[in-house]
């Protein structure tokens, strides 16, 4: 731009100087805002260990371990068992029955825990670190669902067996059975809490996460009924084998259960430690004034 002409050397020389500008100060962040009241616990952010997976060697090993046991376990087993069923069925084929039956129950015993001890794991977060929580979830359903596949077989077997005459009553009603009807009783009611919960897991996004959450829980009951069914109306009970199924999964069980409830409890009170420190109070009324709220609800 041209200076005016008319102004003369004097006339510029008394204008006042423009003043300097100061440098734009920096922004601070703004404060996270604290998710409000009736926020769903999906929506939060989910703290814990975050998924790496294991090194490649590791899987390796693991896998090979694994098919080495399981390939011991049937080459030690499988032939001995085998001869056992084709003595059975030559001499007495009537007893074919009463063998499944009680082979299914163990089966569906074994499945049914490891269903409730990978419920227990995906709740600690323990299996983060290792595995992908989707899949986890996925195999955690197949599970209750084998489990729940295995304990029909062993009841419905139940007709096959010839030392007490089970009729489709006796098998689908509680109590009815000819057989310690209260222990068969309990095993019944046990496999229709477990049929609830499986179905649970088809209607989740109806009946809502809380909802679902609290029915799973029917899940300890249901594992505690067959285990009660099993020590009690087992014919092998009283078997060193036997003794070590039922007490490890038992064992398992009330450890992992009591980590959940001691990890509940302690990141209850750091949430409520941490709520009432400085620092959260001050990043509350910064997200107030940021909304322009009064008097907002957080949880």
């Amino acid at each position: 731009m041209l200076p005016d002409p008319k102004l003369t050397a004097a006339d510029t020389d008394a204008r006042p100087a423009m003043p300097t500008l100061l440098p734009r100060p920096a922004l601070l962040p703004r404060p996270a805002l604290l998710p409000p009241s009736g926020t769903p616990a999906s929506v939060r952010a989910r703290t814990g260990p975050v998924y790496r997976g294991l090194p490649r060697p590791v899987r390796y090993v693991a896998w090979s371990i694994g098919a080495i046991a399981v390939g011991g376990v049937l080459g030690a087993t499988a032939p001995t068992a085998l001869r056992s069923i084709g003595a059975v069925a030559a001499t007495q084929p009537g007893l074919l029955g009463w063998y499944s039956v009680r082979a299914l129950g163990f089966l569906a015993y074994i499945i049914l825990a490891a269903s409730v001890l990978y419920g227990l794991l995906l709740s600690t977060k323990i299996l983060d670190a290792i595995a992908h929580r989707p899949v986890s979830f996925a195999l955690h359903k197949d599970l209750a669902i084998a489990a729940l596949l295995a304990a029909a077989l062993h009841g419905t077997l139940l007709i096959t067996d010839q030392s007490f005459s089970f009729t489709p009553r006796a098998i689908l009603v509680p109590f009815a059975s000819p057989y310690a009807p209260i222990l068969v009783g309990i095993g019944q009611i046990t496999f229709y809490a477990m049929t609830i919960v499986t179905a649970s897991f088809y209607i989740r996004r109806h009946i809502g996460q809380r909802t679902w959450r609290t029915l799973h829980y029917v899940t300890f009951l249901a594992f505690a009924g067959a285990t009660v069914h099993g020590i009690s109306a087992g014919s092998d009970s009283g078997q060193a084998w036997a003794f070590w199924i039922y007490l490890t999964p038992i064992a398992a069980t009330v450890f992992l259960l009591t980590y959940r409830i001691v990890l509940s409890v302690s990141n209850h009170f750091a949430r409520a430690s941490e709520s009432r420190s400085p620092m959260a109070q001050a990043t509350r009324q910064a997200a107030v004034a940021d909304r322009g709220l009064a008097n907002p609800t957080f949880d």
